[in-house]
């Protein structure tokens, strides 16, 4: 798909999310589909509404769009007048709704889901709670969020007491036993395909210290899973990213730490105004030329084809390239303060 170029806009992509409803999405392509009767060039014309025509009956015979979405491919190839339109739901969910036509076909987003074959688990675990997550690239994904009911110890002596706190104890068991089991049935795929590079683990207290000693995961889970464990005081998406900051040494290299290290750089010369943050189109591609810049976060907005030119520019310089999107708490302000890029700088220009 990625080397399939035609001479004029006539290839369709479309990437729709999970939950969009199928008419909202028809009823655009129909827009679109009116507006191209007007293009002047018979075989261009002919060939954009072929491509939207074809995308539309396949649309009409779904009911709805659920799990990981839908992403839609639909064009014809003028050196060998061959039309194709393929339909298929992507191995991540759709992050976002995306419609052109284009002299090629947009496959970057797939790319993404592609080009992070390597993944790590995550887990938080105490004694009535869990979250159970990944992180592929800078894409923090939560799998499930587990509670159960585990009461506190009773003082009520004699054995009354002693069988209260067996049962509770036995509940404590039966609940690390569920987290273990879901924690299998979520991991093992990745670990069968050998795309997992390993698991962080985490929590406020002792419950896993104890679900790492017992064996409520698989040994081949167990083995992945990376020392020391992590004390987290949050559960769901904000333990999870308290849990990957604190486990910066283990991970290192991965691409969600080292973009939140350059944001948190960012900061802190902004904050100086020591000349060595960059912002603004022009002035960052000005440095990049002049071999000043070292690295640039970009908010991932397709629409902005200003943007992709960018980013393939900064890598043929060797500048380190970060496209962020909501994944990212600070993709917000990298898009409202810097207009959707900012750089760091090697050296200060003036």
């Amino acid at each position: 798909m990625k080397k399939w170029k035609a001479p004029a806009t006539v290839l369709l992509s479309l990437y729709i999310p999970p939950g969009r409803p199928v008419p909202d999405v028809v009823n655009l392509l129909r827009q679109e589909y009116s507006i191209a009767q007007n293009i002047k060039l018979k075989r261009t014309r002919d060939a954009v509404l072929s491509a939207i025509g074809a995308a539309i009956d396949r649309l009409n015979k779904i009911p709805k769009i659920d799990g990981n979405g839908l992403v839609l491919f639909c064009g014809e190839n003028f050196d060998t007048e061959d039309f194709k339109c393929f339909m298929f739901s992507p191995p991540d969910k759709v992050p976002l709704f995306f419609y052109r036509t284009d002299k090629e076909f947009h496959v970057e987003f797939l790319e993404d889901m592609v080009e992070d074959t390597v993944v790590y688990g995550l887990i938080i675990v105490e004694r009535d709670e869990a979250t159970i997550g990944l992180l592929k690239g800078t894409r923090i994904e939560i799998l499930e969020e587990i509670e159960g009911f585990v009461p506190g110890k009773h003082m009520m002596g004699g054995q009354s007491q002693r069988r209260i706190d067996r049962i509770i104890d036995e509940m404590y068991h039966n609940f690390l036993k569920e987290v273990g089991e879901k924690v299998n049935a979520y991991f093992m795929p990745f670990i069968q395909t050998g795309k997992m590079k390993g698991i962080l683990l985490g929590g406020p207290g002792y419950a896993k210290e104890d679900f790492y000693k017992e064996d409520y995961v698989d040994y081949r889970i167990k083995n992945l899973i990376l020392q020391p464990l992590i004390d987290v005081s949050d559960q769901g998406e904000v333990g999870l990213r308290e849990m990957i900051m604190r486990a910066e040494d283990l991970l290192k290299n991965q691409q969600y730490v080292e973009v939140e290290k350059l944001l948190e750089e960012l900061k802190y010369h902004l904050a100086k105004d020591d000349g060595l943050i960059i912002y603004g189109k022009e002035q960052i591609k000005k440095a990049m030329e002049m071999g000043a810049v070292e690295a640039i976060v970009i908010h991932e907005d397709s629409s902005d084809k200003e943007l992709e030119k960018l980013a393939q520019d900064a890598e043929n310089y060797g500048v380190k390239v970060f496209v962020v999107g909501d994944e990212v708490p600070e993709a917000e302000w990298v898009k409202k303060t810097f207009n959707g890029v900012v750089g760091k700088l090697r050296y200060r220009l003036y």
